[in-house]
């Protein structure tokens, strides 16, 4: 179920974000951008747990859509620590790869729900 993928892997996400965030406080001694990763880096997940609670389809778009933001504006703070030398390279490498590929599911799931409410029109007929 694609539901348990994108939950798990935006769960996994977070948790990578706690330990960035850990270490861009304690050893970098950053903590504006990093608060901010963390907000957004968390949020991703937490709009996945709701959408995937959803009462509606349109809700859960809506709270899909909002996780895909989230996660547009953490590969933001990403960069941003990385071009100001408060995350090494590699990390921000394998970080941000994670966060690009939960990018490309959401927006996966979102392109499929979409077409699937959209109305089926019967194929016409030329004679």
């Amino acid at each position: 179920m694609k539901g348990s993928i994108i939950q798990q892997k935006s769960y996994d996400f977070a948790s990578r974000i706690v330990k960035a965030y850990k270490f861009l406080v304690n050893e970098q001694r950053e903590y504006v951008l990093s608060k901010q990763l963390l907000r957004s880096g968390t949020s991703i997940g937490a709009n996945v747990e709701e959408a995937l609670a959803a009462s509606s389809t349109a809700d859960f778009i809506h709270k899909l859509n909002i996780a895909a933001k989230e996660a547009r504006e953490t590969s933001y703070w990403l960069r941003l620590l990385r071009d100001n030398d408060f995350l090494p390279e590699p990390a921000f490498e394998s970080i941000h790869a994670h966060n690009l590929e939960i990018t490309k599911i959401l927006s996966s799931i979102l392109l499929t729900t979409k077409e699937k409410q959209k109305p089926q029109t019967p194929p016409t007929h030329n004679s």
